[in-house]
């Protein structure tokens, strides 16, 4: 072949070859995965956006709650009595403390514990129970103190809660009256269950946005309006009080009594100023809590109130019209015989005026009294005065007392329940019958409240047979009476004092209730004061001995501190030839 030829043969133009066919597939198969994407991006954000938008949601969307305390309660003149204090609550997320190696470094937790004073086996328990877990107590109502101190241990998984704890700078004066409330904040006794509504408030919601550190970005909407708590305004004077409660808890030691109650009302409202019980227990330790500590015995124990109800039988006399103020009753020779059974003075006192039977105390005078009326209506004196019936204080445990309803009594009977047997009655409820004795017979409910006008009252005996009872009932506390160390220089008292025996299974026993019950001053009245002391031991048992002393230091101090002005010589001299004149 010549040179020539081979040249043409080199330069020939060579045949395009055909593209493979899986490079087809290839291409084919993208093109095809493109288009799906694109399709389904289309279709999530245009077509069906809302799932998407609920799974962003899910992860920044977040519903957060303000925190409302408690309300306050204040006496009547501003000091507080019940106050909510910020603290802190420890928990622990299990999960994420077990996530995040949380029990690397085990002196932390060992500081937690010794810090929270519970052992470590408890806290780590706790924890490791359930290590899917999301939420755990570890300890509640924590002070900011040893809360900062739990926040420098930094714990993964460990967090603070801020909550509320209530605190009563009146202690164990005002225990059983303001009550307490539980470890979540809810009143469980006293004022603080009875207005647990009112004095919770509601916290508000909102819809916010956060982002991955926790953080708010955006406020969204509110989801629930929050409602502020409401504060309570008392009745009660706490000067008053801490009086009160000194005063009894220092005659309960002395007679080494079981328990005792001071209930002080206002005359002319019906607002309760004190009301004190003994034992007592501080409110703000709740560690080995005594259930009989924590009952308001002023209003909860009835007792039947021996001859401090005499007074309401002679009115209940002199209402039915079977007696005058000026009568005079036969008692002698100082025992009577009732259907086989005996009533008897501690001496014959001879022929008496009813302002004498009340000073003496005489059981045979009064029974003539409450034999001359059908017993159905000194029942019903009873019933009008407030026993039997609750008092309108609208506390949880308040006990109505009790009166026999009978079709047919005896002789006997009848007069039993002229010197206060056969009937029981609280502390609260023998205060409301003599303040409605000092406010001319008017039956006012009894408020815890302190009240902006006065309350609508019911007459329920003449003012003229009041004012004749609380004349002769000065007598009682003046020379030659049964009450006389609850005498008080320049305030009368018209008061009364009751000894009754407690009943057993079967009859009566060997203990007694020491009672004086009593008001004051008896020429312009202002206070109702009842002191009760439950089961004295010892030789001094009757009310005037036990219970007359407290009440004149109560009552003695509370109107100076209301700054009742005492009774001027001309007054004094005035009331004295009253009461001479009703003795006679």
């Amino acid at each position: 072949m010549t040179r020539q030829a081979k040249i043409k043969r080199v330069s020939k133009p060579q045949k395009p070859q055909q593209i493979h066919w899986r490079l087809y597939v290839v291409v084919g198969f993208v093109c095809a995965l493109f288009c799906s994407l694109v399709g389904r991006a289309a279709y999530i954000q245009i077509i069906e956006p809302d799932k998407l938008r609920h799974e962003s949601d899910m992860r920044t969307l977040r519903t957060t709650s303000r925190e409302v305390q408690r309300g306050l309660i204040t006496d009547r003149n501003g000091d507080m009595l019940a106050v909510s204090v910020p603290v802190r609550a420890v928990w622990a997320d299990p999960k994420q403390v077990n996530d995040s190696n949380g029990f690397a470094d085990m002196r932390r937790w060992q500081a937690l514990a010794d810090v929270l004073h519970e052992p470590i086996e408890d806290v780590l328990d706790r924890v490791r129970s359930n290590p899917t877990k999301r939420f755990t107590y570890l300890k509640r109502q924590i002070t900011p103190a040893v809360a900062d101190y739990i926040i420098q241990l930094k714990l993964p998984g460990v967090f603070l809660k801020s909550e509320s704890r209530r605190y009563y700078p009146g202690g164990e004066i005002t225990a059983q009256l303001i009550g307490i409330t539980n470890i979540d904040d809810v009143g469980i006794e006293g004022v603080e269950n009875a207005y647990n509504s009112w004095l919770t408030g509601t916290p508000s919601k909102q819809k916010v946005r956060k982002s991955r550190d926790g953080h708010v970005v955006e406020r969204l909407d509110i989801i629930q309006e929050g409602e502020s708590p409401n504060d309570l305004v008392l009745s009660i004077d706490h000067r008053i009080q801490q009086l009160a409660y000194r005063e009894l808890k220092r005659t309960t030691e002395m007679n080494q009594a079981t328990s005792g109650s001071i209930v002080v009302l206002d005359v002319h409202t019906g607002e309760v100023l004190a009301m004190v019980n003994t034992p007592s227990y501080n409110p703000n330790a709740r560690d080995n809590l005594q259930t009989f500590r924590m009952r308001n015995r002023a209003m909860t124990d009835t007792f039947e109130p021996g001859s401090t109800i005499k007074p309401f039988v002679v009115a209940a006399a002199l209402e039915a019209g079977t007696v005058k103020s000026t009568d005079i009753i036969a008692t002698s020779p100082g025992w009577m015989r009732l259907g086989g059974r005996q009533v008897r003075d501690p001496a014959n006192y001879g022929d008496m005026s009813l302002a004498r039977i009340l000073a003496k105390s005489s059981n045979v005078g009064i029974s003539k009294l409450a034999l001359s009326i059908p017993v159905q209506q000194l029942l019903g004196t009873y019933q009008s005065m407030g026993l039997g019936s609750f008092s309108g204080i609208n506390l949880t445990g308040e006990s109505a007392g009790l009166i026999q309803d009978r079709h047919r009594w005896s002789d006997f009977e009848r007069a039993t329940l002229s010197f206060g047997y056969g009937l029981t009655a609280t502390t609260l409820q023998l205060a409301r019958m003599y303040a409605t004795l000092g406010n001319g017979g008017t039956l006012y409910p009894v408020s815890i409240m302190k009240l902006k006008k006065p309350p609508v009252g019911e007459q329920v005996i003449s003012p003229s047979v009041a004012h004749d009872v609380m004349q002769m009932l000065v007598g009682v506390t003046e020379k030659g009476g049964t009450g006389t160390l609850a005498h008080i220089d320049g305030y009368p008292v018209a008061g009364k004092s009751g000894t009754s025996r407690k009943a057993v299974a079967g009859g009566y026993g060997d203990d007694y209730v020491a009672l004086f019950a009593g008001v004051a001053p008896a020429n312009n009245p202002r206070l109702a004061i009842v002191v009760v002391v439950n089961e004295p031991k010892g030789d001094l048992y009757y009310g005037g001995s036990v219970a007359g002393p407290a009440f004149a230091k109560v009552m003695s101090g509370a109107l100076q501190m209301l700054n009742v002005e005492p009774i001027t010589d001309k007054e004094q001299v005035q009331l004295a030839g009253i009461a001479a004149g009703r003795a006679e």
